[in-house]
């Protein structure tokens, strides 16, 4: 079979080599309890994420809360994609990424009870709307097992970097779009599974929180690979989101859990002092700035909103 169109640029060998570098600092691949801590925070992030950008309203917290077993209010669907999900990723390990079965098994774990057919294909056809506009029609559903074939034959044999080739996987099943529902989230979890399987630590690595950050720019970049046929600005994205969670990560291994609970409430919006005290429960302001604040603004973690007036009332922060 002919390989997936895209092209190896500069600027992708050059991400490959960052990325190969800052894989080596991560702090996940231990057994202490704080590796295993980050490790599940981690997880839970990815999951997080990858349902926000399916448009899952559930909270960090909400998530975090259901997955320990707590009680958590919320659309009985939302919740069922939750555990769906957090049963897919942990099942990784499991699977090998070019088996067509297991791609199926994958798809019936975490769309279970949210569509008729899990864990199988497509047989209609499917189109990608923005608004009123369709901006993606996938092919049709009589060659979809064809194409997934071929591309699982390619993922199989290639000699492409797996950093690469986990892209171009990922980006060929957004454009295949062999299931009804799920493809995207089947995707992210297919590439965290490549990446794992090149380095173990990346199973735990959030790269799925920095593109629901970036997600215009996610679907941007995926309509214009369509546009030429060539995957090669996708790999160039994702590769930076992976480089960007690398350091990320690295950085907030060596902080301490006062800190981390503080980059976590500016997560949604930039915060001014007091209303950070108030999510964090304090109430003494100079234990906040010497054990909340001032370690994130001297790491480079946050930034002031009004930089040149830093004693402004109107003084918020926000995530670097």
């Amino acid at each position: 079979m002919e390989p997936p169109p895209f092209t190896i640029t500069p600027a992708i060998l050059d991400l490959v080599a960052q990325i190969a570098e800052r894989v080596g600092k991560l702090g996940l691949s231990d057994d202490s309890s704080s590796a295993s801590k980050l490790r599940r925070e981690n997880r839970i992030k990815s999951i997080h994420a990858s349902l926000a950008i399916e448009n899952n309203s559930l909270s960090l917290d909400q998530v975090t809360a259901l997955l320990d077993g707590k009680h958590v209010l919320g659309p009985a669907r939302e919740i069922l994609e939750v555990k769906n999900a957090f049963n897919a990723y942990e099942q990784l390990t499991e699977w090998t990424p070019h088996k067509l079965e297991h791609l199926l098994e994958a798809h019936a774990l975490m769309m279970q009870g949210l569509v008729d057919h899990s864990g199988a294909f497509r047989t209609g056809g499917v189109g990608i709307s923005k608004g009123v506009t369709i901006v993606h029609v996938a092919p049709p559903a009589s060659m979809v097992p064809g194409l997934i074939r071929d591309l699982l034959s390619w993922l199989e044999s290639t000699d492409v970097h797996p950093l690469i080739a986990s892209c171009v996987f990922h980006y060929e099943l957004e454009f295949i779009h062999p299931f009804a529902d799920g493809n995207g989230r089947i995707g992210r979890l297919w590439q965290t599974l490549l990446l794992s399987k090149w380095r173990t630590p990346l199973a735990y690595l959030p790269i799925e929180d920095l593109i629901r950050q970036n997600q215009q720019e996610y679907y941007d970049v995926l309509a214009a690979c369509d546009k030429i046929a060539n995957s090669s600005q996708f790999i160039e994205f994702i590769l930076k989101t992976l480089l960007q969670t690398l350091d990320q990560t690295h950085t907030t291994d060596q902080v301490t859990d006062q800190v981390k609970s503080l980059l976590n409430i500016l997560k949604n919006a930039p915060l001014s002092a007091t209303e950070c005290m108030q999510q964090l429960g304090l109430s003494h302001r100079p234990t906040f700035r010497k054990n909340y604040l001032n370690p994130a603004l001297a790491k480079n973690l946050i930034e002031r909103t009004i930089p040149d007036k830093p004693n402004s009332r109107l003084q918020k922060y926000r995530l670097l």
